[in-house]
């Protein structure tokens, strides 16, 4: 018994380690790029260029250009879970999260001016929160909505104000 269990880790071992060299075979130039610490802006191109793709119609803002319109007065939505939200958020923002949105009209969308100006953010740059709250709120009507693609992980480093609670 001892030495059936032997040979069929064996086996084992060999088609791993053949499966491992045929992978790096077929992806090399990526398995190289990684290995050399060039994988990160790779990923970020190809985030920004499925962005552009999935969310064309939606105007997007930097750190300073959304510290701007914060210090302006417009209103900020952040598109996280409420339990995020609780926790830490931009002073003054409404929690409206995609699923809120769904529900078009009820509760929270329904109170907000079609022509106000807004800004959606989330939790980070690799967030699509955003960017989903901003293009359902146009495709609700709202003409002045912008999304803060750094999110509030960019804004809480800045050192700008935040706040707890609800």
């Amino acid at each position: 018994m001892n030495r059936v269990w032997r040979h069929d880790l064996a086996w084992a071992g060999f088609i791993l380690g053949a499966a491992v060299l045929f992978g790096l075979v077929q992806q090399w130039p990526l398995a190289r790029q990684a290995w050399q610490g060039e994988i990160a802006p790779l990923l970020a191109q190809a985030r920004n260029q499925r962005r552009a793709e999935q969310f064309q119609g939606v105007k997007t803002v930097n750190l300073a250009q959304a510290y701007a319109l914060f210090q302006q007065g417009c209103l900020f939505i952040d598109a996280r879970p409420a339990d995020e939200f609780n926790e830490l958020h931009i002073p003054k923002s409404r929690n409206i999260t995609p699923d809120m949105v769904e529900a078009a009209m009820a509760g929270k969308v329904a109170a907000l001016a079609r022509d106000r100006e807004i800004v959606v953010y989330c939790g980070q740059v690799s967030c699509d929160l955003a960017l989903t709250v901003a293009e359902k709120l146009q495709s609700l009507g709202f003409t002045r909505v912008t999304a803060f693609v750094g999110g509030f992980r960019a804004w809480d480093e800045a050192g700008y104000p935040a706040d707890t609670g609800k």
